[in-house]
């Protein structure tokens, strides 16, 4: 999910095809297309400029509807709702990372299955990839990326993952599950308790918050076609 904007100018974003295996969009206000992955216009006017991510949470209506009581639901144009069966199949079946890659996919790297989901992070320019099954197992990890410290938490009741930069004010915090879902978490360093969105809810540290990161939710050969550099997290052997 990004900011439809750029250059200081609101765009309307439509699909225009696949290339290299990855969705292109084009904006109707100057016609360049953009891909998907890279968020970089490829060509047209704005060649070269760069879409913003938007913070969003990938999460199950049970959960979103627990944080969000109040919340809103767009309304299915005609016909759609008819379809979302259908999509929701087609969503569970790309989780399970069976498949090759698309045609047209140009890089290959050999790490891990080509439909294998990942969750990248981008941060000061260094990229990682999580994979999701190592995360459903792991479910707290305390990490670096460019010699920063992070925490990723995934909730496997709803498959809800969220990232923050791991330190609260000036002191770095290592968290982990406190119950077994990692809806709760303590830190090693006050023995404070902290919720998987990042705010601290009792001891030392009550009332501080961790500045929260992005997560892209990929295809491993989308990812890795993109960043082509990027670390990769691997857990723990037991």
């Amino acid at each position: 999910m990004f900011r439809a904007e750029a250059n200081g100018r609101r765009l309307s974003l439509d699909n225009a095809g696949v290339i290299g295996g990855n969705e292109v969009f084009k904006d109707r206000e100057t016609g360049s297309r953009w891909q998907q992955s890279s968020l970089r216009a490829i060509s047209g006017p704005l060649q070269g400029s760069h879409l913003r991510l938007y913070p969003f949470l990938l999460t199950n209506w049970r959960e979103w509807r627990r944080l969000h009581p109040e919340t809103l639901v767009l309304k299915p144009l005609p016909g759609y709702a008819d379809q979302i069966a259908a999509k929701n199949e087609q969503i569970r079946a790309g989780l399970t990372g069976k498949g090759s890659a698309p045609g047209g996919v140009l890089y290959k790297d050999d790490r891990l299955p080509p439909r294998a989901m990942v969750l990248g992070i981008v941060l000061d320019g260094a990229s990682k990839a999580f994979p999701l099954e190592a995360l459903r197992q792991v479910r707290v990890v305390n990490d670096l990326i460019d010699g920063k410290p992070i925490v990723v938490i995934h909730q496997p009741a709803s498959d809800t993952t969220t990232a923050f930069v791991a330190q609260a004010g000036a002191m770095r915090v290592t968290l982990s599950a406190a119950n077994a879902d990692a809806s709760e978490l303590v830190d090693r360093e006050t023995g404070s308790h902290w919720t998987a969105y990042g705010e601290c809810t009792s001891g030392r540290l009550k009332g501080a918050t961790l500045e929260p990161i992005i997560l892209e939710p990929e295809y491993w050969f989308a990812w890795s076609e993109f960043h082509r550099r990027t670390d990769l997290y691997t857990p723990p052997r037991p």
